[in-house]
């Protein structure tokens, strides 16, 4: 019998284990798969810094450094420095690149630094307890917001990849999700694109992916999926926000 469907050979034998639920395992996927198709595994180097992200030193085939909370772009500028022929990625949760790594983040961009970013937006911060993170949605409920984000206080939700779009080094930048099957299959495309575009050497390349978050958002898995339609889709700006002249022909 033919064989249709199988592990990747981006990822470990390591099972995932995330909270049920979770979407993180499907981004994880996607990344692996493309490492694979690509035939960049042996010559990628991952960076996760602190976070639910930082498992993924467990789970790619590729190696992998650990990095401080927020500076995962810092050490993956680093590296690719040191290293130009390798493919260089990170992958950081909302409340790394968009709350500590901030400064990092706005500079890799406008430097041009030719690394690949992925961005798992969960509208907090995960593994750390729930708390408030700056994607938190305007009268969202968090463990440091507990009758919901006051905007008037706190200001309103930052939609990073937007900010990211506007400086000239960032040559892709793409918002998706992994709510539905066909959204899965654009979020691999996208993250696909994001790879080939450091290979071409084009510039930097940033994928944020709307991910679910069921223990701290105190959901269901489905009803997690439908929060997030619901409730974040209509905030954050999706599909491929900034697409440059020379990422076109990809």
């Amino acid at each position: 019998m033919e064989k249709v469907f199988g592990r990747t050979k981006g990822l470990t034998d390591v099972p995932f284990h995330y909270c049920p639920g979770c979407t993180h395992g499907i981004i994880h996927r996607l990344i692996g798969e493309v490492l694979e198709e690509l035939d960049i595994i042996e010559d990628t180097i991952g960076v996760a810094p602190v976070g639910c992200t930082g498992f993924s030193l467990d789970f790619f085939s590729c190696d992998f450094v650990g990095a401080a909370h927020g500076r995962g772009q810092a050490v993956a500028t680093g590296i690719k420095r040191a290293l130009p022929d390798k493919i260089v990625f990170t992958i950081q949760g909302d409340g790394d690149i968009a709350a500590i790594g901030t400064a990092h983040a706005i500079h890799v961009a406008a430097r041009g630094e030719k690394i690949t970013s992925i961005m798992v937006n969960n509208a907090l911060f995960g593994m750390t307890g729930g708390q408030m993170a700056p994607t938190t949605l305007a009268g969202q409920v968090t463990t440091t917001s507990p009758y919901g984000r006051d905007c008037a206080v706190v200001g309103t939700p930052i939609d990073l990849p937007k900010t990211i779009a506007t400086l000239n080094g960032a040559v892709y930048v793409a918002a998706v999700s992994v709510d539905t099957p066909k959204n899965i299959m654009q979020a691999k495309k996208a993250i696909k694109k994001a790879f080939q575009v450091q290979q071409k050497g084009l510039g930097y390349a940033l994928v944020s992916v709307l991910s679910t978050c069921p223990t701290n958002w105190g959901l269901s898995p489905v009803d997690s999926l439908k929060w997030l339609r619901e409730n974040m889709m209509p905030v954050y700006q999706m599909g491929e926000l900034k697409v440059a002249k020379e990422v076109e022909a990809l």
